[in-house]
This record gives structure tokens, C-alpha cells and sequence, in this order.
């Protein structure tokens, strides 16, 4: 992937903290840094997967991208227009640029409603056309998705789990977006029919042009349909490159952990390869440690990880990392 061109998303010191309240008066006596302070672009047509443990922020990440949680602090710009400066008014002009696809295709659908209200509520908000136009878009959409374009009158309880994950990829379609955020499309599917799902969404990408966050836990997915990785732990990104990079020449020792835990196929290799195990648990979001976020589970811990945050900066071209000493573990 050529990063010398121009991002279609900018994502700067992104945060995302949620209050805690308490006592009578329910005042705020603290915060869930569920995002605290990440940055990243992505760039047209490709794939950036967003990797990390449960709980760690990939989900926050590409909801408050897509303000459908305000923002903390930071900015998020698409075609050079920041997301997070915009009104309601402008927000919804833009909204059509950017769609996503939910994890549950089970609560991501409104079981009132027929696939084919459900397919045609972004034509609803956002055009003006006809019915008859209205009704071939709906069709055009099914179809493009591999569902029989006469099921529009069908509800989501009458399809599989699969199916109805089409019906949500159909309905983020509606609009020709540009960017789609895919928050672990797959984790609810049977194995079987999450090859099926990856395969539309690259054919998707292919036809379409499309550019996509894809956020998961299965790394072998992940690295099977991304350009780039960015690996994510207790709300900041610790580790940056192409897939390749982060799966052969990863530098952070977390990242080093992750990828020891990927299964390989191949007995002999596996038999070489060294797994990592990691002490601990990950600690609380509404009070990480002092310094490295990473610093209570790291294996090669200092005292200057206890103090200092360390600068997420370029250490290789394209390659970011977020650790002091990233030149010392090149794996």
C-alpha cells in the first residue's frame, strides 16, 4: 500500500472517556479512557485492521470516528473536512461518505421491519428518489450482496445469521460510501460463514473501491484481509505498520505476544516458534498505570516505563511504535 498519498481519514489524538459519577448529587468522580490519545490514517482503498484484546477500545475507536460518540478531545478529518468541527446540520450532509457494518447482525437489524425498509431507511434520509427507483436500489443492493432481490418483503428473523449480515453490508452500500467501518463483522458468524462474509467484502472492495476499518480479535483474519495493522491495547495504539511487518518484524512486546498466540498450520514450524505468555490481567481503563500503559504485564519493563509514557513515533518507515525500547526487540 503507497502511503505517500493523500489519507481519506485522519485520525489525530483521538479520546473517548466516559464519566463516572457518584454520590447523591451524581457528580463525575472519574473517567473511562476507553480511547485515550490515538492517531492513524487510512488511505484510499485499502484495508487497515484494528487488532487488540476485549475491552482495549478497537469498538470506541470507530464509533467516535464516526460521531456517534462525541469525541473527548482530538480531531477526525475525511477528504480534508474535520468530522469532529461540524454541526448537525453539515454531519448529516457528510454521513452519506461513511457507513458501518454492526457485530451483531442479530440486534443491528429492526426485527419490525421488512429487509426491504430496513435496506431503504439511508435512501429515506439522505436522497430524494422515487418510489419505483427506490424499489430497484433496494433490489440492485440484495443482489449485489448474493440474496435473492424477492426477499424484500421478508423480516431479519427469517434469514440465518449469515444472511442477515449481508442485509446489514446491503443497507451500508445504500449510500456509494467511501469509507466503511466494519466492527468485527464476523465474531458472531459460524466459522464456516465468516470465510463467506471476508470474500463479499473483498469483492465488495474490489467493484466498489471502498476503503475500510475493520476491526477484530482474530488475527488471522485480520491479517488475511488488511493492508495494514494497528494494534491496540487499554486505549492507545502500540504498534503500527503493514501486515506483513507486524506479523514477521513486529517491535512492541505486546505485539510480539499477540502474534505468538497465532495458530500455525505447519507442525514443524510451530514446534520452533517460542510463545510468549503474558503475567497479569489488563488493568482497569478507569485508572491505567503511571508511564506505559503496557508497563504491569511487560516483559522487558524498566524504570523509565514506570515513569514515562512512551512517544508513539516512526521508528522504521511506516512503522510506528509506542515503546521505549522497540530498537532493543525486533523479533
Amino acid at each position: 500500500m503507497n502511503t505517500e498519498k493523500t489519507p481519506l481519514v485522519s485520525v489525530r489524538n483521538l479520546k473517548k472517556h466516559f464519566p463516572i459519577t457518584g454520590g447523591f448529587l451524581q457528580n463525575q468522580v472519574g473517567a473511562v479512557k476507553a480511547v485515550d490519545g490515538v492517531s492513524f490514517d487510512i488511505y484510499p482503498g485499502e484495508t487497515l485492521g484494528l487488532v487488540g484484546e476485549t475491552g482495549c477500545g478497537k469498538t470506541t475507536v470507530g464509533r467516535t470516528m464516526m460521531r456517534l460518540y462525541e469525541p473527548t478531545a482530538g480531531e477526525v478529518e475525511l477528504n480534508g473536512v474535520s468530522l469532529t468541527e461540524l454541526g448537525e446540520k453539515d454531519l448529516r450532509k457528510i454521513r452519506s461518505k461513511m457507513q458501518m457494518i454492526f457485530q451483531d447482525p442479530y440486534a443491528s437489524l429492526n426485527p419490525r421491519m421488512t429487509v426491504g425498509s430496513i435496506v431503504a431507511a439511508p435512501l429515506d434520509v439522505h436522497t430524494k428518489l422515487s418510489k419505483k427507483e427506490k424499489h430497484d436500489r433496494i433490489q440492485e443492493l440484495l443482489d449485489i450482496v448474493g440474496l435473492n432481490p424477492d426477499f424484500v418483503n421478508r423480516y431479519p428473523h427469517e434469514f440465518s445469521g449469515g444472511q442477515r449480515q449481508r442485509i446489514g453490508i446491503a443497507r451500508a452500500l445504500a449510500l456509494e460510501p467511501e469509507l466503511i467501518v466494519c466492527d468485527e463483522p464476523i465474531s458472531s458468524l459460524d466459522v464456516s460463514i465468516q470465510a463467506q462474509v471476508v470474500n463479499l467484502l473483498e469483492k465488495l472492495q474490489k467493484e466498489l473501491g471502498l476503503t475500510y476499518l475493520f476491526i477484530a480479535h482474530d488475527l488471522s483474519m485480520v491479517r488475511h484481509i488488511s493492508d495494514r495493522m494497528a494494534v491496540m491495547y487499554l486505549g492507545k495504539i502500540m504498534e503500527l505498520a503493514g501486515r506483513d511487518e507486524i506479523y514477521l518484524k513486529s517491535m512492541h512486546p505486546y505485539t510480539q505476544a499477540l502474534m505468538s498466540a497465532v495458530p500455525i498450520p505447519d507442525p514443524d514450524l510451530a514446534a520452533k516458534s517460542k510463545r510468549i505468555i503474558l503475567d497479569g490481567d489488563i488493568p482497569n481503563p478507569k485508572n491505567p498505570p503511571m508511564g506505559c500503559n503496557f508497563n504491569t504485564r511487560c516483559p522487558i519493563a524498566k524504570e523509565r516505563c514506570f515513569i514515562e509514557d512512551p512517544e508513539y513515533r516512526e521508528i522504521e518507515k511506516n512503522h510506528w511504535v509506542a515503546c521505549h525500547f522497540a530498537e532493543e526487540t525486533r523479533s
